[in-house]
């Protein structure tokens, strides 16, 4: 940073820590919610579901990922739209894109505060502003701070994916996989509410201000993620209707938790509180994406300069981060 300019983000980022943090807010709170709806007209089919989504995904990841190295920028979505068509529609895209991550943020708080309040009875509430006020804190501590809680959140839910597999293995073999009580509209069906678990990777490119040859190393990091997930997620698909049927799960809100707790004392808890960091990781990821393309954008002009300011000693959109945690709060 040259002597009198105004400070800019700190790129420290590097290919892992991307792409984990990539990992992070594509598994996120889906695919710990999702699979037992799927599961109920999908059935032991769900893997074929889950290979459909993999594939509509990777084709839109595989753009992302072009669009990256082309113009490695935190206000990406923004940036590309203006590339192409112009002030007006970059701007329209970039608030869309805004309000998305902080509408999420608010529904996945909440998602944290009914697992948190069937677990312990705190206020859902009470727990969902608290979780969102102390994301805000860690993302105002720094990059480095955001990134190292989003790696231990990531790796425990990830945990939670692999636990899942190592108690269906043994399983495996023991239904028919082909089983699908909706046929094969049901199985598209399925596929098209396990796209949302999928969702998450376009959240990698706002951190290229951030990271050390973001042309390079996003879309590196947004490929990897992509099939670090897929290749845990059908695993999973496979693994949980082996232990019991699709039956098993069929519409259950909280389908991991359930079939752990007929395999191991203390299952239910465990996932529960592995359903607390997925939440919570997703949350986290969904805000620090919001604030900077909000920061960005601010950063060319598009909005008041005020968002774009940047703490002198954190290196830190403050302005943007206030303003998108503040908002997920109201």
């Amino acid at each position: 940073m040259a002597s009198g300019s105004p400070p800019s983000l700190r790129r420290t980022l590097t290919l892992p820590a991307v792409t984990i943090s990539g990992v992070g807010v594509i598994l996120g709170a889906g695919i710990y919610a999702l699979i037992g709806e799927a599961a109920m007209t999908a059935g032991n089919a769900l893997w074929a579901s889950f290979i459909m989504s993999a594939l509509i995904a990777s084709f839109t990841g595989l753009s992302y990922m072009e669009l990256s190295s082309l113009f490695p920028e935190a206000s990406a979505e923004f940036e590309y739209t203006r590339s192409s068509f112009g002030d007006l529609p970059a701007f329209v895209i970039g608030v869309m894109v805004i309000l998305s991550g902080i509408v999420g943020a608010s529904t996945v708080a909440l998602g944290f505060a009914g697992y948190l309040n069937a677990a312990t009875g705190v206020p859902m509430m009470a727990a969902a502003l608290l979780l969102i006020l102390g994301i805000m804190a860690v993302l105002l501590a720094g990059i480095k701070q955001s990134a190292a809680v989003a790696i231990v959140f990531t790796l425990i839910e990830a945990a939670g994916l692999v636990g899942i597999i190592l108690i269906g293995l043994p399983y495996l073999g023991s239904v028919d996989y082909f089983e699908a009580p909706g046929g094969l509209s049901g199985i598209f069906v399925a596929a098209a509410l396990i796209f949302f678990a999928y969702q998450g990777f376009e959240e990698i490119v706002k951190l290229s201000d951030e990271t050390v040859e973001p042309e390079h190393t996003i879309p590196k990091a947004l490929i990897f993620a992509l099939i670090i997930t897929i290749i845990l997620y059908i695993l999973v698909s496979l693994c949980i209707v082996s232990i019991g049927g699709w039956e098993a799960i069929a519409g259950s809100p909280n389908p991991f938790a359930e079939v752990a707790a007929g395999v191991f004392p203390g299952g239910y808890a465990l996932f529960t509180v592995i359903a607390l960091f997925a939440t919570a990781n997703t949350a986290l990821l969904m805000l620090l994406a919001s604030s900077r393309i909000l920061y960005g954008m601010a950063d060319r002009g598009r909005i008041p300069p005020v968002f774009g300011w940047v703490h002198p000693g954190r290196r830190t959109p403050w302005a943007a981060i206030a303003l998108s945690c503040v908002a997920s709060v109201l």
